[in-house]
């Protein structure tokens, strides 16, 4: 996916003029910055729900299909069940019944939850509730997966827990995903590589990450170094 002098601005507010910024296709790339500097706006010129005021957004064939989001909030529906959240969301794309409840608890059993397929929102905690979103994102045949910080109100165990569920995951099925959050621990651990947004022209910090992600360790001489940068470009923006 490429943004190609893409310019969008609210009123006088000028988000973007005339960005350029690139992510290769199957790749996460994690985008960071201050509240305001457009992270919200270039997922959703993404998702094709707003478009450039100037530029075009360019896309790979593997990548102009159906779009998944996963929000801070799980956003489920409170009267359906756990297992019935995961196959509402493939009931446009597969007809066979069977083949919905075989990838339903498949994803659910690869978040842990297979055990809790009947219950309803309400019984689950928010920890569990997000396992489900994280499931039906990715049980939903897309093409783009956009992350709108979905692990920002979760305790620190928690969050890690999160992260590593929903890694499995792509692992499992790798598509271009962008992930925004405020968190630069969470930028460097999930991210291919990582960009701080701020300047309308074009990200304060771009970096690819050459550690595979399954080595990554906070404690890492390199990935350190990294965040120092990172927290650096924010101080900036």
């Amino acid at each position: 996916m490429r943004f190609v002098e893409v310019s969008k601005a609210y009123g006088q507010n000028q988000v973007f003029d005339h960005f350029s910024l690139e992510i290769k296709a199957g790749t996460i790339l994690s985008v960071v910055g201050p509240s305001g500097e457009g992270k919200t706006t270039l997922l959703q010129m993404a998702a094709g729900v707003l478009q450039p005021d100037e530029g075009r957004i360019e896309k790979e064939a593997c990548e102009s299909g159906s779009v998944s989001f996963l929000f801070q909030e799980p956003r489920l529906l409170p009267a359906s069940t756990v297992f019935t959240n995961v196959e509402l969301a493939l009931r446009l794309a597969f007809s066979s019944k069977r083949e919905r409840d075989a990838l339903a608890l498949h994803y659910l059993e690869l978040v842990g939850l297979s055990d809790s397929l009947l219950l309803y929102p309400h019984e689950l905690s928010g920890g569990m509730r997000q396992r489900v979103a994280i499931a039906r994102a990715f049980a939903h045949p897309s093409s783009l997966l956009l992350l709108d910080e979905p692990f920002q109100s979760l305790d620190i165990k928690l969050k890690f827990t999160l992260l590593s569920a929903f890694l499995s995951l792509w692992e499992e099925q790798p598509r271009t995903t962008l992930f925004v959050t405020h968190d630069p621990k969470e930028a460097l651990l999930l991210g291919d590589a990582v960009c701080c947004l701020g300047d309308p022209k074009q990200p304060l910090y771009l970096q690819t990450i050459e550690i595979p992600r399954k080595a990554r360790n906070l404690s890492d001489a390199h990935l350190l170094a990294l965040e120092a940068e990172l927290v650096a470009a924010l101080v900036r923006a």
